[in-house]
């Protein structure tokens, strides 16, 4: 992969990479990060007049000259699960060891609650959990706070099972090891954090060349470097080290994003940054300082 390639930015992650402290977007600001994406002025202006129809977002002004304001729901959307982070940073740095517990949930939903039990279903995955058979999920992470709050949210808690085991054996395997290989794919996840360490080293290697980057530079740097980060890290289950292959791509990944980010927060002290990057600042500076001291 040529790692000069321009990392692809939906629309949507855009504009909401661009929501300030006070919960407004520059449009100025955003077209031109925009075009230094490789977007046009007429997508992002599409993009604008839907979030306006849907009471999204509110414009002040037109065209570049005008103030765009996030209403709350918007907003609260957007905001990443730092704890998530700081918790696949935590593992990184070996603060988070594997205590040999697997966590499981099983759930028997009725077919006339098929919404609610589609939902479930897709919460669990997307908390990193993985089908050892119909209605039984397994993950290696303490979830049950995350489990419990997903079901009361979708109100199927009474459908739910939940329990825990260190003597684990799904398909005629009983090694640890083997059970994650087989029951994630851990092949698709190296191949997402590979590419983000090679983004996240590019981006690196700009921010601390010569030239000094331009606070719209910074921004776009910034978006790049979130998009990438998602894309790799949400489908992500964070399984502990003691499963995964070593040296696991996904650590050296995270540490050059973090470096990379924390050079970039540091550098850009406007009090209009975006929100996005105050949310992150804190775990990037923590992972920053950790490893200076390490």
């Amino acid at each position: 992969m040529d790692v000069n390639d321009k990392v692809e930015v939906p629309t949507r992650v855009l504009v909401e990479s661009m929501v300030r402290e006070d919960g407004t977007i520059d449009a100025a600001e955003l077209y031109t990060v925009a075009n230094a994406l490789g977007m046009t002025d007429q997508q992002v202006r599409l993009h604008i007049r839907r979030l306006v129809a849907d009471g999204q977002l509110t414009q002040q002004g037109r065209g570049r000259r005008a103030i765009l304001r996030a209403d709350g729901e918007f907003r609260s959307s957007i905001a990443p699960n730092v704890d998530f982070v700081r918790y696949m940073y935590d593992q990184d740095r070996g603060a988070a060891p594997w205590d040999g517990t697997w966590h499981l949930v099983a759930f028997a939903i009725p077919e006339t609650e098929r919404q609610a039990r589609d939902a479930m279903r897709d919460g669990i995955v997307h908390l990193g959990g993985a089908a050892i058979q119909g209605g039984l999920y397994v993950s290696p992470n303490p979830w049950e706070p995350y489990i419990e709050d997903l079901a009361a949210q979708l109100g199927v808690g009474t459908y739910l099972t939940r329990l825990t085991t260190t003597n684990l054996g799904t398909g005629g395997l009983d090694s640890p090891h083997e059970i994650a290989a087989r029951l994630w794919p851990l092949n698709e996840i190296a191949a997402r954090h590979e590419r983000l360490f090679a983004i996240a080293s590019a981006r690196l290697d700009r921010v601390t060349g010569p030239a000094t980057l331009s606070r719209s530079e910074t921004i776009t740097v910034l978006v790049e470097l979130a998009a990438e980060f998602t894309r790799a890290t949400d489908p992500d289950p964070l399984l502990p080290p003691e499963l995964l292959p070593q040296p696991w791509p996904g650590t050296r990944a995270r540490a050059v994003v973090a470096d990379c980010w924390s050079r970039l927060l540091d550098a850009e002290q406007s009090p209009a940054h975006p929100r996005l990057f105050r949310l992150y600042a804190d775990v990037i500076r923590e992972v920053a300082e950790v490893r200076a001291l390490g």
